[in-house]
């Protein structure tokens, strides 16, 4: 028998699920965590050839991709600290569940997808 988390049918999450998206952030976070460390890595190697203006716009790619790949880093581990906290799949805005196919797709969802339109909107 299937344990069931939340109990709706667009948001049934099975402990098989729940099991398959926290390896899901865990291996995000590791990618995330590499990403950053080559980043890193890059700026340190060139950092003599900043004068180059060519390395300029290079330098400001790469502090654009650490900083999308730190904010990523930062959903994932925040959605593993939900999971561990039992918070896991929980609108932050509503506190309706976030349907399961959201979660697949986007797994450190924060919000269901009619609060992340409103959020996109008031931008």
């Amino acid at each position: 028998m299937n344990h069931q988390i939340i109990a709706d049918r667009n948001t049934i999450l099975s402990i098989e699920d729940l099991a398959a998206l926290r390896e899901n952030l865990h291996e995000q976070r590791l990618f995330r965590q590499e990403q950053l460390q080559q980043i890193a890595g890059a700026a340190t190697n060139r950092s003599q050839a900043l004068l180059d203006r060519r390395a300029a716009s290079q330098l400001e790619v790469r502090v654009t991709l650490a900083a999308s790949a730190g904010m990523v880093l930062s959903d994932v581990e925040a959605a593993l600290t939900r999971m561990d906290q039992g918070r896991y799949g929980s609108c932050h805005l509503c506190r309706k569940p976030i349907a399961r196919e959201r979660l697949m797709i986007v797994p450190q969802a924060r919000y269901c997808a009619r609060c992340q339109h409103v959020r996109e909107a008031g931008r």
